[in-house]
């Protein structure tokens, strides 16, 4: 059996470092992302950490936004730290140094990664990153991951416009809130979550998932058209078709089952900004969580 499942939260996530043991004594314990599915484990008895993630490079202490943490117990070093606003391979070298460390200092020889959102990309790099020196990555699953684009990318990058919102009042509040978010929050991310790059990016990590059997779920509450697929439905920042890797080639993801959630929006975040209950987020819900049981065997 995998000797602990990590952990990934995802693009300008906030996280603290979690062990089963020590997390942020204030507030969400995990931050606004893992603390559900963290405490879903524990329950459970699983051993699980969760990877230290800010925005911008440095340590992670405290956070002081939305539904926020502080009283940090163990804080790790920036380098094994995801600056979750840079470029994803960077935060594959930060979270395979993380992995490492858990190796080092907490016996960790296997792993099962569960990554949100462009965690789900941050865990690929690592896992190529890695190359065989660190613990072994036995799974990944991955919750609203653009696999092949983002409803931000995408837009920034013009493949999507408003138009293709078909008068949608809550994708165009979306659309509308994308490029000051980006500019004033984005040290890379943004330009590597769209399809044109991701596309790209994909073709290099041929290989890289050989041999890991890998879950992607996707949700799509929004669904008021269907076309363009690369936009409808989506879960307010990833298409379902995205989140589920629908069109990525099994040269570069040999092993995937796929699940969808259509009611479901992308985390907590979204569920607040749009009236919903947070169980509604792939990241708080039950429901979701047992799928993710399954897939890690447990």
């Amino acid at each position: 059996m995998t000797d602990a499942v990590v952990l990934v939260s995802g693009g300008a996530a906030v996280t603290p470092y979690t062990d089963p043991d020590h997390a942020a004594a204030t507030g969400l314990a995990a931050g606004n992302t893992m603390t559900a599915l963290r405490a879903h484990f524990l329950a459970r008895g699983i051993r699980v950490f969760s990877a230290p993630a800010r925005i911008g490079a440095g340590e992670v202490r405290e956070d002081a936004g939305w539904q926020g943490f502080a009283d940090v117990s163990v804080v790790l070093p920036a380098e094994v730290t995801i600056n979750a606003v840079g470029r994803v391979d960077d935060a594959g070298v930060a979270l395979a140094g993380f992995l490492r460390h858990l190796a080092a200092e907490e016996g960790v020889g296997s792993v099962a990664l569960v990554g949100h959102s462009m965690g789900g990309l941050f865990s690929r790099a690592a896992i190529r990153e890695l190359g065989g020196d660190g613990p072994r990555v036995e799974r990944l699953v991955t919750l609203g991951t653009p696999w092949d684009g983002s409803v931000l990318g995408d837009f920034l990058d013009d493949e999507i416009s408003e138009a293709d919102a078909h008068g949608d009042p809550a994708t165009l509040k979306i659309f509308a809130e994308a490029r000051p978010y980006a500019d004033a929050n984005s040290q890379g991310a943004a330009a590597e979550v769209s399809r044109r790059f991701l596309r790209n990016w994909n073709d290099a990590q041929a290989g890289v998932l050989d041999g890991i059997p890998v879950t992607a779920i996707g949700a799509g509450y929004f669904a008021a058209a269907t076309e363009p697929a690369q936009l409808w439905p989506h879960d307010g920042l990833v298409s379902m078709t995205s989140g589920r890797a629908d069109e990525v080639p099994a040269t570069v993801l040999p092993d995937a089952e796929r699940h969808s959630f259509p009611d479901h929006v992308h985390s907590i975040f979204f569920a607040e900004g749009f009236g919903l209950p947070w169980e509604r987020a792939l990241t708080w819900d039950p429901a979701v969580f047992a799928v993710v049981d399954g897939a890690l065997g447990l």
